[in-house]
């Protein structure tokens, strides 16, 4: 068993008491697993960089229920304590053939978790008792077994909120006051990732104290406890017999990757080299690219300074290497990126348009069905990714990649670029249920010469 740490709607405070707790369990030498529930890179990033182990997310839109279950069964095999933090709020998530099928409240009733409620008491005092026992008498099927008050201003306002909540006997797991010494900076897209926060060990620390002095641990660590389940749900991956050698942009403008598309491709007989397109080149010997999303706009200046990478990348994509660049990658690949302030900034330029930054954010599960061949995909088949960036592309492809759908929205668009062996797109990929697209890059990998 373990739980899910779920808020009652975005911003009361869910990260902040995810990695209060992890921090607290991890500095007492135990190892800690944590999950994210849907298409999130940068808050698994932060649980990465407190347990040290990489944290997986739980999407059943991006993979599939059976993956779900599969992912969370294998990955609490060998660990102490693990915990789920969830998305939004418990119940929000998108409509498919079963309600808020991408929800919090889904990935609970599927892996049959119980939840913890965060709720944000800063504007709250009697009330917090009506929100608390609409949430766990909305859906029977979610067990709320306790809350965390977060932001609470005072003793006084403490006593008010307890006296509210005594009636539901519901018990409560956390009180954190409001913190205001500990921040994360966040940007456009959300938090600002591990790498860019050289002081994050000192937050680490705080939010480590925060978790050992704010939390019921007597009530909380029978919970946390994870239990071996008793059937595993191994995937069926063969590795191939010959190394292939991909070559994979990770640095601070490139970071969004899942760590289950990096297993199966090393399940399927990948060596992955990583590389920094911001102050290295080309690591020598490589069959294929693989470009993941990041903030390639935030370091423009010093993608476009380093021409020996750009030169280098730009004579393998036209030397026929395969080459798969989703999001900020496909940024990477354009002519130019011009930044927020309106400033451009020379990039690989093998595809024939400029990534242009904008307030308009572009977000959402897409369904798209290809129209062209590409190292990853074959015409006609149907994938399901995720969509979650700031900029747009000054040229419509001539050949798109993808004829591609929004989830939440009838229209549909044509998208991504398919050229020399180029697979680029805005839509971001998880392989888990479906790893035809790796064996299919890894095997345009293996006859490049």
């Amino acid at each position: 068993m373990t739980i899910v740490i779920a808020g009652e709607r975005s911003g009361v405070g869910k990260t902040t008491v995810t990695l209060a707790l992890l921090a607290s369990l991890q500095r007492r030498g135990l190892k800690v697993q944590s999950f994210k529930v849907g298409p999130d890179y940068i808050d698994p990033m932060f649980h990465q960089y407190v347990t040290g182990r990489p944290s997986r997310n739980l999407d059943p839109v991006l993979t599939s229920e059976v993956y779900v279950q599969q992912c969370f069964a294998r990955h609490l095999l060998g660990v102490d304590y693990a915990l789920v933090e969830g998305v939004m709020g418990l119940f929000d998530g998108v409509k498919g053939e079963t309600p808020s099928w991408a929800s919090t409240a889904h990935i609970a009733r599927l892996l049959e978790l119980p939840v913890v409620l965060v709720l944000d008491c800063s504007r709250l005092s009697g009330s917090v008792a009506a929100i608390a026992h609409g949430y766990c008498s909305f859906d029977p099927r979610i067990k709320i077994i306790g809350v965390v008050l977060n932001r609470v201003g005072s003793d006084r306002h403490l006593e008010l909120l307890k006296d509210a909540l005594e009636p539901l006997q519901l018990p409560i797991l956390g009180i954190l006051r409001r913190q205001d010494n500990i921040t994360i900076p966040d940007r456009h897209l959300g938090l600002i990732p591990t790498a860019e926060l050289p002081h994050l060990d000192a937050v680490i620390d705080q939010l480590a104290q925060l978790g050992d002095d704010c939390f019921d641990w007597e009530q909380l660590l029978p919970l946390l406890k994870a239990k071996n389940p008793l059937v595993t749900f191994p995937v069926n991956q063969e590795k191939g017999k010959e190394t292939v050698k991909i070559a994979i942009a990770r640095d601070r403008a490139f970071s969004f990757y899942y760590p289950d598309n990096l297993d199966i491709l090393e399940a399927f007989g990948a060596e992955v080299v990583f590389w920094s397109p911001l102050t290295e080149t080309l690591p020598l010997g490589i069959q294929g690219l693989y470009f993941g999303g990041g903030f390639p706009e935030v370091f423009a200046a010093e993608l476009a300074e380093n021409t020996l990478a750009r030169d280098a990348v730009r004579a393998a994509i036209l030397s026929g290497m395969p080459t798969y660049a989703e999001c900020g990658g496909l940024m990477y690949l354009c002519k130019q990126i011009i930044d927020f302030e309106g400033r451009s900034h020379s990039m690989v330029g093998v595809l024939p348009t400029d990534a242009i930054m904008g307030s308009r954010l572009t977000l959402g599960y897409r369904q798209a069905v290809a129209l062209h061949d590409s190292p990853l995909v074959s015409t006609g088949v149907t994938v399901v990714g995720h969509e979650f960036h700031r900029s747009h592309l000054s040229q419509t492809p001539t050949k798109p990649l993808f004829h591609s759908r929004s989830y939440s929205s009838p229209s549909a668009t044509d998208e991504g670029w398919q050229l020399h062996q180029v697979h680029a797109s805005y839509i971001h990929l998880h392989w888990g249920a479906n790893p035809q697209p790796a064996q299919r890059f890894l095997a345009a990998a293996k006859s490049y010469s």
